[in-house]
């Protein structure tokens, strides 16, 4: 059977970027203006060719739940969930990387990464997709049950929606090419940054650098001093 690579979007002219002209600390949502030149598929539906916008609905989650709008934000297309992906390498631009798939097939959308973030969102995709798409790809692939991929299509934003919350909880797994397992096995965290070596330690006392003999030497001295003066103002006295 016939595939193609997976691919990076921004190399492979079907996708061009928009970033919104706002601050950095106003990026919470991520907000990403995204237009494909040819059909692509998300969990459970294909997006026609066009312009559309990625965010984030639940930055504070540890699952994120991205939201898919049409160009002018007045159509939802779907809440989707994912999981933190990771790169080493910081992007500068958005990218979104796809999975491999059948040749005449819709590239299916694998992450998403916003500039200045290691840390993306690996789509999670219903478990009879995933299953397929890891088979083709021969890497894991997140997966919720079947059941629940109604929940992504749903048109609405609150985050209190009883379908938001089922797919916020849903039970993740990961499938492999020939098994399913955990996301924790299949998608073990980035190493943790090296540390800097521990600063040294001040001793407890410091070190006595000289011997107190000269210090006593000159207290001698002075003793001696003060003795003949006292003396020499009582003989005038008299």
């Amino acid at each position: 059977m016939s595939v193609l690579k997976s691919v990076v979007c921004i190399s492979a002219g079907l996708v061009a970027f928009c970033l919104p002209p706002r601050a950095k600390a106003d990026d919470w949502d991520q907000k990403t203006t995204v237009t494909f030149s040819q059909p692509v598929e998300i969990p459970g539906k294909v997006l026609p060719a066009g312009t559309y916008v990625f965010k984030l609905a639940d930055s504070q989650s540890d699952r994120n739940v991205v939201e898919v709008f049409n160009k002018d934000e007045n159509h939802l297309y779907g809440i989707f969930l994912a999981i933190p992906d990771y790169r080493m390498k910081t992007p500068e631009k958005p990218i979104i990387t796809f999975e491999e798939r059948v040749v005449g097939a819709p590239e299916a959308v694998k992450a998403w990464f916003y500039p200045g973030d290691n840390y993306g969102h690996d789509f999670v995709y219903p478990k009879a997709r995933a299953v397929a798409l890891a088979k083709v790809n021969h890497q894991p692939v997140p997966s919720m049950p079947n059941e629940l991929a109604a929940n992504t299509v749903q048109p609405t934003t609150s985050m209190n929606q009883p379908h938001v919350m089922a797919l916020k909880n849903a039970p993740l797994k990961a499938q492999q090419p020939t098994e399913e397992t955990t996301i924790a096995e299949a998608f073990p965290p980035p190493p943790p940054p090296a540390s800097a070596p521990p600063a040294a330690k001040m001793p407890a006392t410091l070190p006595q650098t000289a011997s107190p003999v000269p210090l006593i030497g000159l207290l001698g001295l002075l003793s001696l001093s003060t003795a003949g003066w006292l003396r020499l103002m009582a003989a005038r006295m008299k």
